[in-house]
């Protein structure tokens, strides 16, 4: 390798540094706990009124977990960066019982068509116990070690893709009106410590966080409505 590639290399490294930095600090007080939480529920409100959530929500049915990120940010051209901030619910599928919720944030790079700034809400529905392990040890990366897929859209009779649960992962996108699954394959996701803390009171690890059932008010209707789009699945 030359020198003048070596130097691109570097440049390129230090400008995505850079750039991942940027999205952090964009993101990093974006909102508190509790508006995180509001912000959730808005997003799968808007999601339910969607004509192709109901693969989601026969997803949602089967499911361990679910991850939502009201907003991830993804700035570039052609090489991009991603940052959002979110909470992950576990659920027990024997009795609908959920627990948590534990405060995360995605991170990772995005290749192909981009200019500037674009922010998309996230859906992560978590369909094993390996893929809930991940969030209870803190850190994954996704399509790395957790198989990640796009979540089929439509209804799950017709949908064209493999449903049978076989990635631990199922991630669907809004952005500007538009329902799909999306591609998450090397993004990264770890707690949020300090939101942790402020919600829970003190530090609490995550694995402790997901034993915990759900009895803050405030995450009551994030639930109910999680539950309300269960109800519904085929």
């Amino acid at each position: 390798m030359t020198k003048a590639h070596v130097r691109k290399l570097v440049v390129l490294a230090c400008a995505i540094a850079l750039m991942a930095t940027g999205l952090a600090g964009t993101t990093a007080s974006a909102s508190s706990p509790t508006d995180r939480i509001d912000e959730a529920l808005q997003v799968l409100e808007e999601m339910s009124q969607q004509e192709d959530y109901e693969t989601m929500a026969y997803l949602l049915k089967k499911a361990h977990g679910v991850a939502i990120f009201p907003s991830v940010v993804k700035a570039g051209f052609v090489l991009g960066a991603r940052h959002g901030k979110g909470l992950v619910l576990r659920r027990d599928p024997a009795t609908g019982t959920w627990y948590g919720p534990s405060f995360i944030e995605i991170t990772g790079l995005s290749w192909g068509p981009q200019i500037g700034v674009q922010s998309t809400a996230l859906v992560l529905v978590i369909t094993n116990e390996r893929g809930l392990k991940g969030f209870e040890e803190g850190k994954i990366t996704l399509g790395g070690e957790m198989s990640v897929a796009a979540g089929p859209v439509g209804r799950h009779a017709e949908a064209g893709t493999d449903i049978e649960l076989k990635a631990a992962i199922y991630s669907y996108s809004m952005s500007k009106g538009v329902f799909a699954g999306a591609s998450l394959e090397g993004a990264r996701i770890g707690p949020d410590e300090s939101a942790n803390e402020l919600y829970w009171g003190s530090k609490v690890s995550p694995d402790t966080i997901l034993s915990l059932r759900v009895a803050d008010h405030r995450v009551r209707a994030l639930v109910q409505e999680l539950n309300r789009l269960i109800s519904k699945a085929a």
